[in-house]
């Protein structure tokens, strides 16, 4: 979303064994001596693109990128079904962040994410807050079965004809019921083309919900090669069907656990997917927080938004 400096390659990295046999990717990029900061990606299930080591000056950061259990370069990859995905949960994943900065030799670090990142870093913050120095958020979520139940049924009202072919792609009995878990029960399935068709049909919904915002480009979601597919819709509908196993709320009634921190939220008033109400809520909850709502981006975000993503971590570098 944001890219400012040239492109550049780790200097460190490696697989974080967390003794239950998953194998976490990760990798440092930057400055050895710099300000430690954690990028943590969304989906959940996307991976951590190289692109995103260009948003963080290389002489002042110290930059740390992980592939969440089950996607991008983490083992076993979650397009694999016979992946256990009871080991990838919410705690796990915040387990893992804690134990790559236990094993990196970090005292506190910056957190940069956005959308279902931004969940991650907020519960990771709001259990460990003494570990973290700044949080930069663009596209702010919480994870609530209400924003999922907007996402994946609410929002369909403004794409009708896309959300019947997306409700199509579950059972006939299961249309009018929880359609993500529905998703999830196919995403589980022994049979390789309902899980393929299954996958295919909620990424051509995802493409669908930012395909009106100004850098909504054709394809975002389903230009993936077939096993990122897999693994991205498969993690998506574990989490969501589960509501990412946190209390309904329970980040932005907890928000006070992030008073002393300094955060920029960013978000874009176009985003359909994620309305900008989550992001307004939890700056009120968290008065450490500066909310700037980007009146020409979306989900995607807009030059607008990669500028002002850029001057937050170029100002909190100086901290």
């Amino acid at each position: 979303m944001a890219t400012s400096y040239p492109p550049i390659e780790p200097y460190d990295h490696g697989m974080l064994d967390t003794g239950d046999g998953n194998l976490v990717y990760w990798e440092v990029c930057g400055n050895p001596d710099g300000k430690p900061a954690l990028v943590v990606h969304g989906g959940p299930g996307s991976g951590c693109s190289t692109n995103v080591r260009r948003t963080f000056d290389p002489a002042r950061y110290r930059i740390v990128l992980f592939d969440q259990r089950g996607c991008g370069r983490s083992t076993p990859h979650a397009s694999d079904p016979a992946t256990d995905m009871s080991l990838n949960t919410t705690e796990h994943l915040l387990a893992d962040m804690e134990r790559l900065r236990e094993h990196l030799g970090i005292d506190r670090w910056l957190l940069y994410g956005g959308s279902w990142g931004s969940t991650l870093i907020l519960a990771y913050a709001e259990r460990h807050p003494e570990r973290v120095s700044e949080i930069v958020i663009p596209a702010v979520t919480t994870t609530r079965r209400s924003e999922v139940d907007w996402l994946y049924r609410g929002v369909g009202r403004f794409f009708p004809e896309e959300w019947d072919r997306f409700r199509a792609g579950v059972p006939e009995s299961e249309r009018d019921g929880d359609l993500v878990a529905a998703y999830a029960r196919l995403m589980e399935d022994p049979d390789p083309d309902v899980r393929a068709n299954a996958a295919n049909a909620w990424m051509t919904w995802e493409d669908a919900v930012i395909s009106l915002e100004p850098n909504g480009k054709p394809n975002a979601y389903s230009d993936r090669p077939p096993a990122a597919t897999l693994a991205f819709v498969r993690i998506c509908t574990h989490y969501f069907s589960h509501g990412a196993w946190l209390e309904e709320g329970a980040l932005l009634r907890d928000a006070d656990r992030l008073a002393g921190i300094p955060g920029v939220l960013i978000h874009g008033r176009l985003d359909m997917g994620s309305p900008p109400h989550t992001a307004w809520q939890l700056s009120r909850a968290w008065p450490d927080a500066q909310l700037h709502v980007i009146t020409d981006s979306g989900h995607t975000g807009s030059d607008t938004m990669r500028d002002r993503i850029l001057d937050a971590i170029d100002r909190f570098a100086q901290q």
